[in-house]
């Protein structure tokens, strides 16, 4: 299956708050999005691995993705090295995205800044034709690099480099990211409190796409980073 957009987030639930509208409204759009999660987010305070697996189906299935798959890297411990660039050069010549999205660039958990790169660096290594990569039925992968890579926004508050209206979206994003019941606000859980478990998380979330709406004259909006100048055909392309 060739993808048109490839969401990438270190752990279950990073693609839906980095960029769930986005990814719901290149769907509808009639895009092919799928995700990635590099790790299960097993370390993570609230849950447990099995329920991140049940919980991203479920926000897979309200985002309408085509695919998810998760490559079980060691959550906190993974590293940008051969090994797993390699992995994820694989899955990238297998899907060939047209844009892959991934975590922000520099953020509070060390899993985020380390997956921005990881997946920034395959990207780039995955048009080289030196590089052999197979499939799993061990025919030879061709060589596919992503025209452009994103990072979407997380806890710090980065300035970004564009914003996508996502007015009509914020819902379906919000339920998505809802989807994960162990991991935001829940009034009856008995669970420990952690930065993201608070009402004031899941507001913020709303808050902030609010904010960057008000900032170019629409509801609300999602904001990116690239790492390079990114070209348009026509002053008329933006708004």
């Amino acid at each position: 299956m060739k993808l048109d957009i490839l969401a990438i987030g270190a752990h279950p639930d990073d693609v839906e708050l980095g960029c769930g509208a986005t990814i719901a409204k290149e769907i509808a759009s009639g895009k092919t999005v799928g995700i990635i999660d590099l790790t299960e987010g097993e370390l993570g305070t609230r849950g447990t691995a099995e329920t991140r697996y049940e919980e991203a189906h479920n926000a897979s299935d309200i985002l309408g993705v085509s695919v998810r798959i998760n490559m079980k890297f060691a959550d906190g411990f993974f590293v940008n090295d051969k090994t797993h660039q390699l992995a994820l050069i694989s899955k990238i010549r297998k899907y060939q995205p047209e844009i892959v999205i991934c975590n922000a660039i520099d953020d509070r958990h060390i899993d985020h800044g380390k997956g921005s790169k990881l997946v920034s660096d395959a990207c780039f290594l995955s048009g080289l034709v030196k590089i052999e990569t197979k499939t799993e039925s061990g025919e030879q992968q061709k060589a596919w690099r992503p025209k452009l890579v994103y990072h979407y926004i997380q806890w710090k508050i980065l300035e970004p480099d564009f914003v996508v209206d996502v007015s009509e979206f914020m819902e379906t994003k919000m339920k998505s990211v809802l989807a994960y019941k162990t991991q935001f606000y829940d009034a009856s859980s008995k669970e420990p409190e952690t930065p993201i478990s608070s009402k004031n998380f899941t507001d913020s979330v709303l808050y902030r796409a609010k904010d960057l709406g008000r900032l170019v004259g629409v509801e609300y909006a999602e904001g990116f980073n690239v790492e390079r100048f990114v070209a348009v055909d026509s002053l008329f392309n933006l708004k």
